[in-house]
């Protein structure tokens, strides 16, 4: 790949740089010290020239050519030097490829892993390649964004070349047909798709003609959504350098969904001293066989509804919470399980039979501990009751639907990419607190799979997607 050529035909330049997040500092007695994502990392004794390379690779794409090297016998320590150092950063080195028309990156590989290996060299002669079958590209800020789960990097690709290439390998293909098809350059298509197959988001077809994808043979039971997902919900995202700092989000200093302006209901509270005296114990509701979700018709009060609700979800108390090394934040204590006591779930309540509650979508208010009517349309409630019936495998219409919603503001702000990963743990603290209370009481709380769509949202009149619904629970007499 060179920069320059008499001509000025098409070429490449290889550039490289430091992910925006990673800092230099100098340390003791003359170490170098790089805080990174990945954590901080000191270094001793590196060459002469090596901490100038290194602050110039922080202020954005460089070719190595243009980096301050030690002059005469110094230049093989400095590049040994600078070499071992980048090895060991190499979850914070950025691998770009631009034209040698001084105009930035054509694309750029952005690791997502601590310990990437970038191997870009020339591909074997008519060999195929095309994209992995769980690559997506996506906007963000301007540039397209190929994300590919398994692989070490992510590419930005910036500008139109890279692109229409990526574009246009959704089909094996060869860089030969590449190249006629797009009137790309072949030199700048190889070199393209080279760095697309170094950074892991297209495939390279084996001697045989084969692809394989990242994992191998057990990536076949992954779906794309699922698998990136799961890749994708296991690192703390940061958020895209290209958003305005006001689209980026913030705490939510809202503890509990502000009420609506529907009727509201009292429930009825136990006495916090008859919760924890008497009644089963926790080995013995564990030791109860789990039985699949038979519905009854007998209709329950709204007196157990209310000390359902109090024993297994009120705010018991207010006061301050944080993540390990993070700002406080304003939180509640509630009878289950969520990280930093952020509370981002949400509980309606669709009422079908109950003495002393009217058939209705109701919101309810953990802090208050009141239900607020949020919908009183018979037909939007038959609905959902129709749509857990089927779920629950059942003839009849449960007695009473939970519904469980998440305000993702109150969340992801702390987590990051990991925030819906984890509003799907606290529903299962959740709904595992609804069972044992359900079976403390002599009723029956179990989750269903159901399927709502859009249905639950559209019913719960929520303001989707800052609010979803996640889950649903059906409450009852055992039959």
């Amino acid at each position: 790949m060179a920069a320059e050529n008499p001509a000025r035909h098409a070429e490449t330049v290889r550039l490289w740089s430091f992910t925006e997040d990673t800092l230099l500092e100098a340390g003791e007695e003359g170490s170098l010290v790089a805080i990174t994502w990945w954590g901080e990392y000191e270094f001793r004794g590196t060459a002469a020239g090596v901490p100038e390379s290194l602050a110039r690779l922080a202020l954005g794409p460089v070719s190595m050519a243009n980096l301050v090297a030690a002059d005469g016998a110094g230049e093989e320590a400095w590049r040994r030097s600078l070499r071992k150092v980048l090895a060991r950063l190499a979850g914070s080195v950025v691998h770009s490829l631009a034209l040698n028309d001084g105009r930035g990156p054509v694309l750029s590989a952005i690791p997502v892993t601590q310990f990437p290996a970038f191997r870009a060299g020339p591909l074997p002669a008519g060999r195929r390649v095309r994209l992995s079958r769980l690559t997506a590209l996506r906007a963000d800020g301007g540039i397209l964004l190929a994300e590919t789960p398994g692989a070490p990097y992510k590419v930005a690709l910036c500008r139109p070349p890279a692109m229409l290439l990526a574009s246009s390998l959704a089909a094996p293909t060869t860089v030969e047909e590449l190249a006629a098809a797009t009137g790309v350059a072949g030199p700048v298509v190889a070199d393209v798709v080279e760095f697309l197959v170094a950074a892991g988001v297209v495939l390279l077809a084996d001697a045989q003609d084969r692809f394989t994808e990242h994992g191998g043979p057990g990536t076949a039971h992954w779906s794309h959504d699922d698998l990136m997902f799961h890749a994708c919900s296991r690192t703390w995202q940061m958020p895209s350098s290209r958003e305005p700092d006001d689209a980026r989000p913030g705490p939510d200093p809202s503890m509990v969904k502000p009420r609506t302006g529907g009727p509201s209901y009292p429930l009825y509270r136990p006495e916090p001293a008859e919760l924890v005296s008497g009644g089963p114990t926790l080995g013995e509701l564990l030791e109860t066989d789990h039985t699949c979700p038979v519905v009854s018709e007998r209709e329950l009060s709204a007196r157990q509804i209310g000390e359902f609700l109090f024993r297994a979800a009120r705010v018991r108390s207010i006061g301050q919470a944080g993540l390990p090394g993070g700002r406080s934040h304003d939180a509640t204590q509630r009878p289950y399980f969520s990280v930093a006591c952020l509370y981002e779930l949400e509980i309606y309540v669709g009422i079908n039979r109950c003495a002393g509650l009217a058939r209705g979508i109701y919101h309810y208010d953990p802090l208050w501990h009141v239900l607020t009517l949020v919908d009183d349309d018979t037909a939007v409630l038959d609905g959902l009751l129709d749509m857990a019936m089927v779920a629950a495998g059942s003839h009849r219409r449960p007695s009473v639907l939970l519904t469980m919603t998440a305000r993702m503001s109150r969340i992801a702000w702390a987590l990051g990419g990991a925030a819906y990963a984890t509003t799907l743990l606290h529903l299962g603290a959740l709904q595992q607190v609804f069972s044992l209370v359900a079976k403390a009481m002599g009723l029956t709380a179990h989750a269903v799979p159901a399927d709502s769509g859009d249905r639950a949202d559209r019913a719960l009149k929520l303001e989707w997607p800052a609010e979803v619904s996640i889950g649903e629970c059906v409450l009852g007499f055992p039959a």
